[in-house]
């Protein structure tokens, strides 16, 4: 099968043939319809976040089942699925608890001495997240995917895979904003937007959305945002204090910066929280002014928007399909596999939403 292979870090993906294996006890084939391009593995071609190479990068996908090994109980062949790489074992003391966005997933992958799921000239490929979704087809554990609507169309569902279940979620499940709230977005790609929305839907009073480039601010308004900060045309902490007279309930950091992560926690009011959802490098530190914790200010992290899959995308499909969730607005261009890294430049400018990758275009 095609597959963009990561050989060389800092690099960027070469299209090449990759040996996939026949699905295991508990695994599920899939025939890729459509994959996003997602920040997250910019992270990783860039050295930003260590793995080991060669890998299959991509991670946010959608397809058809193909086939299943033995004991699968939760899709069949033909089934339409959404992968997600918050794969659960289903027994550990996260899974168990209600947090499976946390499982180690340890027991969801092959032993080292068995044969691997991807290969190049003999040699094991490495799966990326536990999916490698930029490729024709994915192998990969039951509890990485979940079954959906036939009418759901596979490209935007792809878009569930990450960005959508991590912005919503990071609203729903990790803040758990209230209606009438005040909130505040920093960074307004894929996932900030999904922040955007998911605020809409949970009924904030007021969303301001925060981005250096202007025009993504105005794309936020589609989205729910009643109000914009262009933080290039001055301090974006002052601006959002002033609108609000004292600060934000919630603040979403939605870009994976240390500096962005400390203006969101400045951006809450007394009593609010700052959320994490980007991935800030390895090795950087965020610091906060120490006397702000005896204002009941918080700070937190927020895993793929502390999902739990299974339950949340067949409703953001839901959504979706009656008209709540907007996905058709974040596709900013849809491209063949054989274009990925021009997805990934055009990423790298900050104008575009999402990319996707279709690899199927009878199937979307």
């Amino acid at each position: 099968m095609k597959a963009a292979v990561l050989r060389t870090i800092p690099g960027e993906l070469e299209i090449d043939d990759v040996q996939i294996d026949t699905p295991g006890p508990r695994e599920v084939l899939i025939h890729t319809v459509a994959a996003g391009v997602c920040h997250s593995d910019l992270h990783f071609m860039e050295g930003k976040y260590p793995y080991p190479t060669p890998a299959v990068l991509g991670h946010e996908s959608a397809g058809v089942v193909e086939a299943v090994g033995a004991d699968v109980a939760h899709v069949q062949p033909g089934d339409h699925v959404i992968t997600c790489l918050s794969v659960f074992c289903g027994h550990c003391d996260f899974c168990i608890s209600g947090r499976p966005a946390l499982c180690d997933k340890a027991t969801v992958r092959r032993p080292l001495d068995a044969p691997p799921r991807l290969s190049a000239g003999g040699q094991p490929v490495f799966q990326f997240l536990d999916l490698s979704s930029y490729a024709e087809q994915m192998l990969v554990h039951e509890n990485a995917v979940v079954k959906i609507r036939d009418d759901m169309p596979l490209d935007r569902a792809a878009l569930i895979g990450c960005g959508v279940t991590t912005g919503l979620g990071s609203v729903f499940r990790t803040a758990r904003v209230e209606p009438g709230q005040t909130v505040a977005v920093i960074g307004c790609g894929g996932i900030g937007l999904n922040c955007v929305q998911g605020a809409r839907i949970a009924g904030a009073g007021r969303i301001i959305a925060v981005d250096m480039v202007a025009s993504k601010c105005e794309l936020a308004r589609t989205f729910g945002a009643t109000d914009a900060v262009v933080a290039s045309e001055g301090d974006p902490v002052a601006q959002v204090l002033e609108m609000t007279g004292g600060g934000v309930d919630h603040a979403f950091e939605a870009i994976g910066m240390a500096v962005t992560a400390q203006q969101a926690f400045a951006m809450a009011k007394r009593g609010g929280t700052a959320t994490v959802i980007g991935m800030i490098p390895i090795g950087e530190t965020v610091s906060v002014p120490g006397v702000e914790l005896l204002f009941e200010k918080r700070l937190q992290g927020s895993n793929m928007g502390s999902n739990r899959f299974r339950i949340d995308m067949p409703r953001f499909v839901d959504m979706y399909l009656d008209g709540r969730l907007l996905l058709d607005e974040l596709v900013s261009a849809r491209r063949p596999l054989e274009e990925v890294n021009e997805a990934f430049a055009a990423m790298r400018t900050g104008e575009v939403a999402r990319s996707v990758l279709v690899l199927d275009e009878s199937a979307v």
